[in-house]
């Protein structure tokens, strides 16, 4: 679409989403009241952002955007699922000189699932701007990376083995790629990346930007901290840890059938899964940890826990796959009498409540036909069950 510069009337021309009306908390109502249009953003980036059906930047990305705008280090600590990711990717594609035929951002996650849908935003937002994005992750074909990497590429969106491969064989260059984000930065900087963050980073120019974003920042995080980042700007907006729209029960058994996804099944069988319950035609997933991490799919309003999480951190995390950016939905925990413990631990170390689940839900918790027209603030503005390693 081309829109002339001068077009007072641009928005009104652009091809704009169903407006979601379903019910949101204050997780991402609770902002100062912006627009995006408040941070002096290319209106081809405008045009992206509000042809996703974003609507006003949520309480992190106000936070977020003027500071990443500005190149300065940041680190983000915001519940899952409140729009963590278009706290990162807008700054980036604002900075992006498409002009220029070298990589300028790289943005690291753990999984390939979450690669690809963070690449799938990215696109979605620059569809106008003529940026180049790619993802790479480990388990795919290192021919096609090569092929794509003869060609011009902006921005890359890999997880950290493949990316440093793509580095270590001259195949990726980094030395102009003055962005690096680290999405879901506790787990890339825990023991299953063995510091391969550290080899990416000594690839980049001494003139860097270092954002990290994550829900939960244990104290592993604090080394790479002082080592790489300059006087990073901190946001912190976890002032209690649990979604707010997330009512949470325990139960003891259930049984429906459904589909399921594991980090050693095939990956074209992975995308398959993961494509078909994102459309809607797979309504129940079984699924390990791969899924915990970023994954965003608004139609999740139900999240179970089949083998209760040993540690809050992981629980957290599995949560947090419904009731997405400030929408409402429902955890439910299948639990053992010995389960009682870890419950009540992770209950005291969250600050949260779960409840015995009662013979009738409120369907109004979960249901959005019961929501429709409560609330109108904002609009959705990052896509995102569950024990094992990810992608390298």
């Amino acid at each position: 679409m081309t829109i002339p510069k001068d077009d007072q009337n641009w928005k009104s021309k652009l091809n704009l989403p169903e407006k979601d009306r379903r019910a949101r908390t204050s997780d991402v109502t609770g902002t100062s009241g912006h627009d995006f249009e408040d941070y002096c953003l290319k209106r081809e980036l405008l045009m992206g952002i509000y042809e996703k059906g974003w609507e006003k930047p949520s309480p992190i990305q106000e936070h977020s955007i003027p500071i990443s705008l500005t190149g300065r280090d940041v680190i983000a600590r915001a519940k899952n699922g409140t729009g963590k990711t278009g706290a990162y990717t807008i700054p980036i594609i604002e900075r992006i000189d498409p002009k220029k035929n070298i990589i300028q951002a790289l943005i690291l996650v753990p999984t390939r699932e979450l690669a690809l849908q963070t690449s799938a935003i990215c696109m979605e937002l620059s569809k106008h701007l003529n940026l180049r994005v790619m993802v790479t992750t480990g388990g795919t074909s290192l021919r096609e990376d090569i092929t794509r990497l003869q060609d011009i590429v902006h921005i890359i969106i890999a997880t950290p083995g493949r990316i440093l491969d793509l580095v270590n064989k001259s195949l990726a260059k980094l030395d102009s790629c003055r962005v690096i984000i680290l999405d879901e930065a506790d787990k890339l900087l825990s023991q299953d990346f063995n510091h391969l963050l550290d080899d990416v980073i000594h690839h980049l120019p001494k003139d860097r930007q270092i954002m990290l974003y994550s829900a939960t920042f244990p104290l592993t995080v604090d080394d790479f901290i002082k080592k790489h980042m300059k006087n990073p700007y901190e946001i912190n907006l976890m002032e209690e840890l649990t979604l707010k729209g997330i009512t949470q029960y325990y139960a003891f058994e259930l049984g429906y059938s459904c589909y399921y996804i594991h980090s050693k099944m095939r990956q074209e069988h992975r995308n398959r899964v993961f494509h078909d319950f994102r459309n809607g035609l797979c309504r129940n997933l079984v699924c390990s940890d791969l899924f915990t991490r970023g994954i965003d799919i608004q139609a999740v309003n139900v999240v179970i826990n089949f083998d209760f999480p040993k540690l809050s951190e992981t629980y957290l995390h599995r949560i947090g796959r419904s009731g997405r950016f400030g929408h409402y939905g429902i955890a439910i925990s299948l639990i053992t009498y010995d389960d009682r413990f870890t419950l009540h631990k992770i209950e005291q170390e969250l600050g949260t409540e779960i409840q015995p689940i009662p013979k009738q839900i409120d369907p109004s918790l979960y249901v959005a036909e019961y929501q429709v027209g409560e609330t109108d603030a904002g609009n959705e503005n990052t896509n995102e069950l569950n024990n094992e390693k990810p992608a390298q």
